[in-house]
């Protein structure tokens, strides 16, 4: 165990993995923690009907760049957190730090960014709190957001149900928003229409389950990229996992930054994308209910589950572009610190 945190335990890879087993996980963690999922899904004594819940912390820096701004990060991370259990989101609680000295306009400016976004994802914040601590111990400006949503009797969504024969589905091009906050912290230029995919999908879930009854969970892959996310749902589930390479898709812009910055794409972190895996019978319906919706234009299925063999752990493997195949590892270790 290490002694001290390091930024890679902030990565979404195999260090931040450590730091909530050995530490969370071994201090407080029950039976729904241990689920390993991105929203909780909790009985309400009183009608037995379900709620899912779930939090997240945004310190991403620079607080603006193309696509969005920490405010939109904020409430789109929740409601898509939420949303992977199936639940419909209902409300959000905002949380801000400030650090004395930070502009009124642009706290001004992410608080109408958090109110648009709430609007389109058909969600209220209904309770917050503020903080403010002195100037030079802080970065401006952290926000903490938790949603609700309520969830339907018989939705069972999760990484623990992904099946031998099941195929995987993404909703987009992957690693938009790594390199757009790359570019911006960098003052790099790649690509003049290149910008964040930050987006409230819950929308676009709600119609792929009324399209594809039989899905079996939903994950966005943010810190740690789609490799990490499917690393997770294979452990999960107990299962392998097979990506085509050609059959991922991502932006030539993104592919161009990766191969200068030495980044692999499918380590990138996406704030606008889910990892979908669904029954092989119903992959084209749910298909094409991402392609219907705008948020999911370029969807594609990627790869498919099986069985693992009984002699190792559960596996990710990749098709590659050269017809060979390798083991597609979690992240090692941090990327881009303050992605999100």
């Amino acid at each position: 165990m290490d002694t001290t945190v390091m930024l890679g335990h902030g990565s979404g890879g195999t260090m931040m993995k450590r730091i909530i087993d050995d530490v969370f996980f071994a201090a407080y963690a029950g039976d729904e923690l241990l689920r390993g999922d991105d929203a909780a899904v909790l009985p309400t004594p009183a009608s037995g009907e379900r709620l899912a819940f779930s939090t997240d912390s945004f310190v991403v820096t620079p607080h603006f760049f193309p696509g969005g701004d920490i405010g939109r990060l904020a409430v789109c991370g929740t409601v898509n957190d939420v949303a992977t259990s199936g639940a419909t989101p209902r409300y959000l609680s905002c949380g801000f730090i400030l650090e004395e000295g930070f502009p009124i306009e642009d706290l001004k400016r992410i608080c109408s960014s958090m109110a648009e976004c709430a609007r389109e994802a058909g969600v209220a914040l209904v309770t917050g709190d503020t903080k403010v601590v002195n100037r030079g111990h802080g970065d401006g400006v952290f926000i903490n957001t938790s949603g609700v949503g309520t969830l339907a009797p018989g939705v069972e969504l999760g990484g623990a149900q992904c099946r031998p024969g099941d195929k995987v589905l993404v909703t987009g091009t992957l690693g938009d928003h790594g390199i757009t906050i790359m570019s911006c912290r960098e003052s790099l230029s790649f690509s003049s229409d290149l910008e964040s995919d930050a987006a409230p999908l819950n929308h676009l879930i709600a119609e792929v389950l009324a399209a594809a009854p039989h899905t079996r969970c939903f994950r966005d892959p943010t810190r740690g990229g789609l490799a990490s996310t499917l690393n997770e749902l294979a452990a999960q589930s107990g299962t392998d996992i097979t990506v085509d390479e050609d059959a991922v898709p991502v932006k030539p812009a993104v592919l161009g930054a990766c191969e200068m910055l030495g980044y692999d794409p499918l380590q990138v972190a996406n704030e606008g994308k889910m990892v979908c895996v669904v029954a092989a019978e119903e992959a084209d319906a749910a298909l094409a209910a991402m392609r219907a919706n705008r948020y999911g234009a370029d969807a594609a299925v990627i790869g498919e589950v099986a069985a693992s063999q009984p002699d190792r752990g559960s596996k990710v493997f990749l098709r590659t572009a050269f017809g060979g195949t390798r083991i597609l590892d979690m992240l090692v270790g941090e990327q881009l610190p303050r992605i999100c």
